[in-house]
């Protein structure tokens, strides 16, 4: 059932106001039932929520599934409630109700997709929520600029339900045109990178988010998916099995801040939102421009009639020119461009530029 609040707060009985959702939205416990009641003290703090290891935190707390209700204050707040009764008011229904989603497509020449999933379900969290939604935003800004090959779609889903409800009725199309996956979540505090790979970690959109990470950035943190807590459980539960992962900066339950207030605006950096926005565009560039390539030729060609040797000797030419050769060597059919780079130890964007060259001089084809 959907979940409508108006209003809900604590008072002495004087009226004085003391937990007052509309100052502050954690404030309640999501998906409270109605209450309308005078209680002891010792019964309103059966419901009280707090966190001894942050005292000054109001914690975020839901109760989507078992009805109940409860209010979340900060631990040093909790300690000066000290009346002997309060008044309690919750004034919340249920009803029979929509899922609210977002979707968005850019098209392709292919109608294979990469598909990029964001939540809008926690309310007041900054980094656990808004980042992923404002990283998503750039991304459809710099992608619908593009000639893209591949079509992009972006989701935002209420997590949990909201994926299952999403899956259930599109599955048919996401297991037939899925290429690559990702959720994006917690992108925008100051730290390493994180990883959470698909369920058996195998996946296309592993290899990529592999490579990217080891080439354009410091260390990061990679994570078991027995580890999981995102949208991942959905799209990957083995009915399902689909390819996504997730590129995050802390990940979710591991930063002190994270379902708290102090997952606020300040929490955010504009740095580590660009840096995640750039990891993710190293992505989509990696997606965009692969390739498998064959050589044409039996043994190797003749490099100087194609103006594809030096008539002069010279260390840049040298290794330009070994590099030629090394690709046409290893372009049997099997290794992408990524396998070229890592075998090579040469960037992406190189090995790419100079495979083009070479299906441009009818050396090599590509798939």
């Amino acid at each position: 059932d959907e979940w409508n609040i108006k209003d809900a707060y604590v008072s002495k009985m004087n009226g004085e106001r003391v937990i007052d959702f509309k100052k502050n939205n954690l404030h309640l416990v999501s998906y409270s039932i109605p209450v309308n009641k005078i209680v002891s003290n010792n019964e309103l703090k059966k419901h009280l929520h707090s966190r001894e290891d942050l005292p000054d935190a109001i914690p975020y707390i839901t109760s989507y599934y078992k009805k109940n209700w409860g209010f979340c204050i900060s631990e040093n707040f909790k300690k000066s409630l000290n009346e002997s009764k309060y008044k309690v008011v919750i004034d919340s229904s249920f009803k029979k109700g929509y899922m609210n989603y977002g979707e968005c497509l850019i098209q392709g020449k292919s109608k294979k997709e990469i598909v990029f999933s964001t939540y809008i379900c926690h309310p007041s969290m900054a980094n656990n929520e808004l980042s992923g939604i404002v990283v998503a935003l750039a991304l459809i800004d710099k992608i619908k600029k593009n000639k893209n090959y591949y079509s992009y779609r972006f989701l935002f889903l209420p997590e949990t339900i909201g994926s299952i409800a999403y899956i259930n009725k599109n599955l048919k199309k996401l297991k037939k045109n899925t290429l690559c996956g990702f959720i994006l979540t917690c992108l925008g505090n100051i730290s390493n990178f994180s990883y959470m790979p698909t369920r058996m970690g195998n996946t296309y959109t592993d290899k990529v988010i592999l490579y990217c990470l080891n080439k354009y950035t410091k260390d990061f943190i990679s994570y078991s998916f027995l580890e999981r807590g995102s949208d991942e459980r959905q799209f990957c539960s083995p009915l399902i099995n689909l390819p996504f992962a997730s590129i995050m900066k802390s990940k979710y339950k591991e930063y002190k801040e994270y379902h708290t207030s102090l997952d606020n605006m300040s929490f955010l950096n504009p740095k580590a939102l660009d840096e995640s926005l750039n990891i993710l565009l190293k992505c989509i560039f990696v997606i965009e421009n692969n390739s498998y390539l064959s050589t044409k030729i039996f043994c190797e060609p003749m490099l100087s009639k194609r103006n594809l040797y030096p008539s002069f000797g010279g260390a840049l030419k040298s290794e330009k020119t070994k590099l030629i050769k090394n690709i046409i060597a290893y372009s049997d059919g099997s290794l992408d461009l990524i396998d070229l780079s890592n075998l090579f130890n040469v960037d992406y964007e190189e090995i790419y530029k100079i495979s083009n060259l070479l299906i441009e001089n009818k050396l090599l084809d590509k798939k």
